[in-house]
């Protein structure tokens, strides 16, 4: 079978609600076998959009089959799947959204695969891009001049609570939580830093690392946050035939020499 040209859809946190329900048929792609030239939709955090784009375009070539990309926080895309949203495979931007996702019987945990990770650091415009050592009590408010922090929500998102989970541990969350700029992926926050409308940014490396006006200043220190994790797995209620065959290539070397141009690192877990 020859592939079909894929698709790829996004989400944003405030349309959770919004992904095509009604065209897609939820109810009857739920209670209905899949035929096996049915797309497989991967639900992917925003986060993985570059390198996820090329896997995908490396897997239909590959496999002879189609699928369809969903971009979105990962709460958003969790809370799409609760709402029963068809989706065949889940891949999070933190282990966290994925052990909800299993609690909830959204996902299989016996598909389930830790498979990438990356560095969380903080961004600069690139023509402000001195760097310096992040370590206890550097002064990051002092940093900022008056001006915003970029990250993401650092109650809900996984980019955000990584920051803020670091920023705890280094003591200098206090002296900046009033001056966050809220965005709503991390691919967001670059741009806020990028177009200078934040003065610094918290992201993790293979997303600064897309965006020319921005250049990383410092890395946060392993230890002061939880490891950066992106986990993947099969939906529960797919029934879509190639979804394992999807799953498997995600976690093959081919998928795995793109995710590392691109920045990522693999777990041994998952090598």
């Amino acid at each position: 079978m020859r592939a079909i040209s894929r698709r790829s859809l996004a989400i944003g946190p405030l349309a959770v609600g919004a992904l095509a329900v009604g065209a897609l048929g939820t109810a009857a792609l739920a209670a209905k076998p899949a035929a096996a030239d049915q797309p497989v939709m991967i639900f992917a955090a925003a986060t993985l959009k570059s390198a996820l784009d090329a896997v995908a375009r490396a897997a239909e070539n590959t496999l002879h089959l189609q699928i369809v990309l969903v971009y979105g926080p990962s709460p958003a895309l969790v809370k799409q799947l609760t709402g029963g949203a068809p989706g065949d495979i889940f891949f999070s931007a933190d282990p966290d959204w994925m052990n909800d996702a299993i609690a909830r019987k959204l996902v299989d945990p016996t598909t389930r695969i830790d498979l990438l990770s990356s560095k969380l650091v903080l961004i600069a415009p690139a023509a402000n891009a001195e760097t310096i050592t992040i370590e206890p009590g550097f002064p990051l408010a002092r940093m900022l001049n008056g001006g915003r922090l970029a990250m993401c929500d650092p109650m809900m998102m996984p980019a955000g609570r990584y920051g803020r989970a670091a920023l705890q541990h280094l003591n200098v969350w206090d002296s900046v939580k009033d001056h966050v700029a809220m965005a709503a992926d991390v691919l967001a926050a670059v741009t806020y830093v990028a177009r200078r409308e934040a003065a610094l940014g918290i992201v993790f490396d293979t997303d600064a690392s897309l965006d020319p006006g921005v250049r990383v200043i410092g890395t946060f220190p392993a230890g002061s946050f939880p490891p950066v994790i992106y986990p993947v797995a099969a939906v529960s209620a797919s029934r879509n035939p190639n979804t394992e065959r999807v799953l498997h290539f995600l976690a093959s070397p081919a998928a795995r020499s793109i995710f590392i141009a691109h920045g990522y690192t693999v777990p041994a877990v998952a090598q």
